[in-house]
């Protein structure tokens, strides 16, 4: 389920998992891939905060019309638009105990693309970030410090309502591994909690 998050260009915005079938992200208008997410974060761990850097990540940009209604297609009542289209492929549980993120939500990323396609292409969308003011843009959504670590942390715990059985896929092991060994000052003092 997505959360709600701080950002200093937008104020709060929706970030998060949205389908517990799928490793699938949003960020208010852009959707990607948990593990394209994790690779680009482990790819800012690389760099020590010496100057500006800079990655793409890998995202579909939809129109707010386009995107549909979560809490609709969660109650099984309204399936317009993308997410309407992947609650009618994979529905809420109907059981609360079985309403865990599923760690290999990854294996149907083939069947996520082709839902979204008809709704928007997929192109690369950067993260910078800014080292003097600690600061971190990713397609325009602009985070300090702990904001940016707040999604890492978000995806570390599966968002909510968790991974299932506590079991993270491999892809995010390595993501705070990355983050761990970090010396970029964005990702100071990130830890597992």
């Amino acid at each position: 389920m997505p959360l709600a998050f701080h950002s200093l260009s937008h104020g709060e915005v929706a970030f998060g998992f949205f389908n517990i079938e799928t490793d699938m992200l949003l960020l208010d208008v852009h959707f990607f891939f948990a593990d394209d997410f994790s690779a680009a974060v482990s790819e800012l761990a690389s760099f020590e905060g010496d100057g500006p850097a800079r990655v793409n990540l890998d995202a579909y940009t939809l129109d707010r019309g386009r995107i549909g209604n979560l809490m609709g297609a969660i109650h099984g009542i309204e399936f317009r638009g993308f997410i309407g289209e992947v609650y009618r492929r994979f529905p809420f549980p109907a059981e609360e105990e079985k309403f865990r993120q599923q760690p290999e939500g990854f294996e149907n990323r083939g069947i996520i693309e082709e839902m979204i396609a008809p709704y928007a292409g997929r192109r690369a969308i950067p993260i910078t970030c800014d080292d003097p003011h600690l600061t971190v843009n990713i397609g325009g959504y602009l985070f300090d410090r702990p904001g940016f670590q707040d999604l890492i942390l978000y995806v570390w715990r599966g968002g909510y309502p968790r991974w299932r059985d506590g079991l993270r896929p491999a892809y995010v092991m390595e993501m705070m591994q990355a983050v761990e060994r970090s010396r970029n000052p964005l990702l100071r003092g990130l830890k597992r909690p």
